[in-house]
């Protein structure tokens, strides 16, 4: 289950190009279509929201495996980073719970807020995914948030073109975990 924010839920893309459909089509590709992919992502969620939401989605989809990518809109407004952590850490423990694992995507944001929030901010997935003894990916937008065509005109938003960086970002960090 994908329980992500706009990047996750197609934000100006086509849904057949997002990088969930094209994870859906690597698991054929890979020999591992037993699983199945459930996008479970709203643009604009938040950590509070999709701490609401998620006891009710992981008890209707049972998953094995949760991709967590949230962060990324508290970050742009600004919202504290140790309530940030506390609603990933909430999420990391329900989904343990569940018994399922979760697969952390790192985010990053701009230093709009100064140097001291934009570290904070950063610093909370590599030490929740240690905490936690959680799968991370450091950085969801690594090699696409700096390169030419790669985001929407928002500066927020990658692109079409993206979508496949974007898997072949998740892909190394979640394939071990599929073949399990």
């Amino acid at each position: 289950m994908i329980f992500g924010d706009s990047l996750s839920a197609a934000y100006g893309v086509q849904t057949e190009e997002a990088w969930v459909a094209l994870l859906e089509e690597r698991l054929e590709e890979e020999g591992l279509d037993q699983w199945q992919v459930v996008n479970a992502s709203i643009s604009g969620e938040t950590t509070d929201g999709g701490l609401r939401r998620l006891p009710r989605l992981l008890d209707k989809n049972q998953p094995d495996i949760v991709i967590l990518e949230l962060g990324g809109n508290d970050g742009l407004r600004g919202f504290p980073p140790d309530v940030i952590r506390q609603n990933l850490a909430s999420m990391i423990e329900q989904v343990n719970d569940a018994g399922a694992r979760a697969l952390l995507v790192g985010m990053q944001i701009p230093p709009n807020y100064g140097q001291r929030y934009t570290r904070a901010f950063a610093d909370i997935y590599p030490e929740l995914a240690e905490e936690q003894e959680t799968e991370l990916l450091p950085f969801f937008l690594d090699g696409i948030y700096d390169q030419e065509g790669m985001m929407q005109d928002d500066d927020i938003h990658p692109t079409a073109e993206a979508q496949g960086r974007l898997l072949d970002n998740v892909w190394p960090v979640l394939e071990p975990m599929l073949r399990q």
